[in-house]
């Protein structure tokens, strides 16, 4: 029997309301899930930072984590979070960029997020969250890591991707169609199987967690420099957060601000990716010296370009906090 997308979505909400209501009157327990799969490397992050709520927290705030993609699919975690389904979640700003587009910027971000706070980059998002997703925008947990393109065929320089098709999430769209890729959408869950079967010849992806989702036996490229940033953050409805008394954001913040210094994590998970990939055998095609400059050049100012044609009020303005000050 098919089950149609819209039937399983409301069955996947029905399902994450019921499983979270609290056992004590005084405690306030906060739904949660993350667009990614549970224990990957783009959810280890936000479930260390449920931890440490879930052990600070007694008898004040509570997470109830239900899961990943299984519960809500990835796509639809934005609109969970606007819409009070859910109460607080991990995702990719360019996963709910179909609510406001503005929300797609945050992978141009170029700055830290203490910087990004200093600067009143933080409040300047947090305006536009409110506004357009009903959301509060809480911290960045996952940065530091580049997107690259791998790829199942050899090149030498970036003109030689024209006309490869390569698996694109909306995130680099823009950029790739610019320099003439064939896009392809595929869902990340089948990715291996489109690489079986010549459906495409490389996709995007960050540097981790390939070998999660066993790309790496399809994967024989990666390219290099990278480009992007793979930013990935806790965001909350915003009616929930705003019923937060001073208490529960006492256990709230702290938990935050350690989620958020998580970060410098990357650095280290980097390093030993690239070492596991070379070891599997991928190889590194590495675009040189102004050549490579110009390709990351080009993805931000078509990554921009993009950004301020779909929000032209507030994309200059998102630009002014996110980019790079060098």
């Amino acid at each position: 029997m098919r089950i149609h997308r819209r039937q399983f979505s409301i069955a996947a909400a029905a399902s994450v309301a019921s499983a979270a209501l609290p056992v004590r009157a005084q405690e306030l327990v906060l739904r949660a899930v993350s667009a990614f799969p549970e224990k990957t490397s783009q959810s280890i992050h936000f479930e260390k930072f449920i931890e440490r709520v879930n052990s600070t927290g007694k008898g004040v705030l509570r997470i109830n984590y239900v899961g990943g993609p299984r519960a809500i699919p990835t796509f639809e975690v934005g609109n969970a979070v606007k819409s009070g389904v859910v109460d607080i979640a991990n995702c990719h700003g360019g996963y709910y960029a179909n609510l406001f587009p503005e929300a797609d910027a945050l992978k141009l971000m170029q700055v830290t997020p203490q910087e990004l706070r200093r600067s009143g980059g933080f409040d300047a998002i947090n305006r536009i969250w409110n506004a357009k997703g009903n959301m509060q925008y809480l911290a960045m947990i996952y940065g530091y890591s580049p997107f690259h393109l791998f790829l199942n065929k050899k090149i030498s320089k970036p003109s030689e991707l024209a006309g490869m098709k390569i698996r694109i999430s909306p995130l680099y769209r823009d950029f790739l169609s610019a320099l003439g890729v064939q896009v392809v959408n595929v869902a990340p869950g089948e990715i291996y199987t489109a690489l079986e079967r010549g459906v495409v010849e490389g996709y995007g992806w960050p540097i981790y967690s390939i070998f999660d989702l066993g790309w790496h036996e399809k994967t024989k490229y990666r390219v290099e420099p990278g480009f992007y940033n793979t930013e990935t953050s806790i965001i909350m409805n915003l009616d929930s957060y705003k019923r937060l008394t001073s208490a529960q954001r006492a256990v709230l913040d702290p938990a935050l601000a350690y989620a958020e210094g998580l970060n410098e994590d990357y650095k280290t998970i980097n390093a030993r990716e690239e070492k596991k990939q070379a070891d599997a055998g991928i190889q590194v095609i590495r675009f040189e010296g102004e050549e490579g400059r110009e390709f990351v050049r080009r993805a931000y100012d078509e990554g921009w370009k993009g950004i301020i044609a779909r929000a032209p009020e507030n994309g200059p303005l998102l630009r002014r906090y996110l980019a790079s000050t060098q």
